[in-house]
């Protein structure tokens, strides 16, 4: 959307430095040029009528892609083709390749410190290590791609739900080291406005795939404090209190909310 000053440098950029079958820009209802110099610098370009999102758009290139794999770039200039290029000749021995920005080239500090947080998350949910979980540089076959498309929010969340996604479904996933140049023009993305909305998306995500992770821990440490509080105080005033019953029973209902939704989630996975 409105990347009239660096989409020109982008697929050219990419064309010049190997044979695509196809490049797709999706102008996400931009109201400035960026349609035309896309066109004029030999993209093919979808244009959406309005301003959906950054995941609508990447779901609109999904769905008009072509070939057996798909490379998704960002518009704004931070990715380099040479990195691109590498990313793509790692496809086939991989399903999904993710081009892992390295932490000195990401953008500021509260930004950096936000993907530390995700990254982390995104671990401990798959058991995996995952260096950049939010990064917009990624290949991936077409096929699989497309079985998690309803599942792909409209908004900046993507990158997050595609990753884990494709970990949980026990594809190939690997992570390839690459430099993020600042980008070209203002970003659209907002920390406190969009912040609580990757938030909001990133839970249910994990609803999704990872529903014991979340809710085991929870119910555990619910228990152990009511127990406590019990124990502690059936020791000072000869009496069980009617708070750490409440507690336990709480403990006991959220362990098997997380059984249900593990089920689901399972089945879920399954009919994919």
């Amino acid at each position: 959307m409105n990347e009239e000053d660096s989409i020109a440098q982008v697929v050219e950029g990419l064309r010049a430095h190997a044979a695509w079958r196809e490049v797709l820009v999706i102008d996400d209802g931009s109201q400035d040029a960026t349609a035309q110099r896309a066109t004029q610098a030999g993209a093919r370009v979808i244009r959406h009528p309005y301003n959906k999102g950054n995941g609508a758009a990447v779901k609109t290139g999904i769905r008009n892609a072509e070939g057996e794999f798909i490379l998704i770039v960002d518009a704004d200039g931070q990715h380099q083709a040479d990195d691109a290029c590498r990313i793509a000749a790692r496809l086939g021995e991989y399903d999904l390749v993710v081009g892992a920005r390295r932490t000195a080239t990401q953008a500021t500090v509260t930004r950096r410190a936000g993907n530390a947080i995700l990254n982390w998350l995104a671990t401990y949910l798959t058991g995996r290590p995952i260096p950049d979980l939010t990064s917009g540089l990624r290949g991936a076959r077409r096929e699989y791609l497309r079985e998690f498309v309803h599942l792909l929010p409209n908004g900046f969340s993507t990158p997050t739900t595609t990753t884990l996604a494709f970990i949980k479904a026990g594809y190939n996933v690997t992570f390839e080291a690459v430099d993020a140049r600042p980008r070209i023009g203002r970003s659209k993305l907002r920390v406190a406005r969009d912040g609580a909305k990757f938030f909001l998306i990133l839970l249910r995500v994990i609803t999704i795939f990872s529903p014991l992770r979340i809710f085991v821990p929870l119910s555990g440490a619910t228990f152990a404090i009511g127990a406590l509080y019990g124990l502690l105080n059936f020791a000072t005033a000869g009496r069980f209190p009617n708070g750490a019953v409440l507690l336990i029973l709480f403990a006991v209902v959220v362990f098997l909310v997380g059984l249900v939704s593990e089920q689901i989630s399972s089945l879920r996975v399954e009919k994919h």
